[in-house]
């Protein structure tokens, strides 16, 4: 059926009948291990390739494909039942990106065998990577060391959306950008994924540089966008040179295109690190509405990485760290606003920094006198206060929440309420 599917696709290219309907004709192809490579080179706009279930020793090496908005080239393997299995092999990255745009990959596991590869990248060498969905994917077993990613992105990469996918045992999780701040990640989506047992940071966007040219939108003002996502390191090594928390964020370009760009950090839960801080970030920031626990040193902090703090806005979070809970450290020249206000925060020091109004802070042995279940376990943990012992939830001045997509400040507890379902293994 394919086949004729494509025999008619050229058909009409040939006749030059595509552009009486403005669109080609879209094909939707089925194969398996021993016949998909044949198929990649002959997608375009609005294509689907649906992999049948069975182990891929092959990779997936996507080179200059490209779809249309709303007509992206579609890879998925089956939504239910056997996977799609893609295994790594040595030498190669297993999803390999290079100069593609409007790609859509979904329903995939990923097999590292622990070898030392990336699950997907976005290589280097190519010149772009833009608007790329990654969703419903299992990456797994590929911790050689933690240098190698589940999913990371080495060249300019606009309009990512990574959605609802469980990456685990891996070396780092998520990382997006290039270390030395050229190669950005922007106007990214990533929400709803499950980031778990990494050796490094679960996610990672590094600072960025001067943008280069030939970017989609570069006079528009971007927000990247991390929500209702869970970023456990519950099983990380202790203390030690080696150790990196569970998000941390770069700034965008101090100056020119890019320089207001903001990254929002709503909704997530973040779950415990014995080594190092669950968050730390810097540049243009919103963390708003998530919960933060941690027997560990730090929750939450602010301060000079790569760059400097500049706008920043932590927002009725609730938070139980043994250490620290938000700590915001700026140099004294800093002529930037960092607002840290309605948030709760029961920790040994609940608060350092920043312009404070109106939170509510306890030592870590005070939490259970305002909170539900605050010292529970993964699947059973609740920061719902206990009715009448907290106080009527702050107001704080609207031009600090007025452009923060879905913000409450109505008390949230558990992680349902932000829209974190647990995977199975964790209900």
């Amino acid at each position: 059926m394919h086949r004729l599917a494509a025999f008619l696709k050229s058909c009409i290219a040939a006749l030059g009948l595509a552009g009486l309907t403005g669109q080609a004709l879209a094909t939707e192809y089925s194969a398996g291990p021993e016949d998909y490579r044949g198929i990649l080179p002959r997608l375009v706009a609005g294509d689907r390739l649906m992999l049948r279930a069975g182990d891929y020793r092959h990779g997936l090496a996507l080179r200059g494909l490209a779809g249309e908005p709303g007509r992206p080239v579609r890879i998925e393997g089956p939504a239910t039942g056997a996977p799609a299995r893609l295994v790594a092999r040595p030498g190669a990255n297993t999803i390999s990106l290079v100069d593609v745009r409007h790609i859509h990959l979904a329903n995939l596991e990923l097999y590292g065998g622990n070898l030392p590869v990336d699950a997907v990248k976005a290589e280097g060498h190519g010149r772009y990577a833009h608007f790329v969905t990654l969703e419903n994917l299992f990456i797994h077993e590929h911790a050689a060391n933690q240098q190698n990613v589940g999913i990371s992105t080495k060249c300019p990469a606009f309009g990512w959306i990574i959605r609802n996918n469980r990456i685990e045992r891996v070396g780092t999780g998520i990382y997006l950008g290039d270390s030395d701040g050229s190669d950005p990640f922007v106007a990214g989506l990533i929400e709803g994924n499950h980031i778990s047992a990494t050796l490094g940071y679960n996610l990672q966007i590094k600072h960025q540089l001067t943008r280069p040219d030939g970017l989609p939108e570069p006079d528009t003002r971007h927000d990247t966008i991390i929500r209702r996502n869970l970023f456990d390191k519950s099983g990380a090594a202790p203390p030690g040179p080696m150790a990196r928390p569970n998000v941390l964020v770069g700034h965008m370009p101090l100056n020119g295109q890019g320089a207001d760009d903001r990254i929002l950090v709503y909704a997530n839960l973040f779950w415990r690190n014995p080594g190092e801080s669950l968050f730390q970030g810097e540049g243009n920031l919103a963390l708003y509405n998530n919960l933060f626990v941690t027997s560990g040193p730090d929750a939450l902090r602010i301060q000079p990485h790569n760059g400097v703090p500049r706008e920043v806005r932590v927002l009725f979070n609730s938070i139980i760290a043994r250490g620290n809970g938000i700590t915001v450290r700026v140099p004294e020249n800093n002529t930037f606003e960092q607002v840290v206000a309605g948030n709760r925060v029961f920790a040994a020091r609940p608060l350092e920094g920043g312009m404070q109004v109106r939170n509510l802070s306890g030592g870590f042995d005070a939490a259970p006198r305002f909170l539900a279940r605050p010292y529970a376990e993964l699947d059973e943990i609740d920061l719902t206060p206990l009715q009448g012992r907290l106080p009527v939830p702050a107001v704080i001045a609207a031009k600090w929440r007025t452009d923060l997509p879905e913000f409450t400040s109505a008390p949230i507890g558990l992680p349902g309420r932000l829209g974190i379902p647990l995977p199975p293994h964790q209900r």
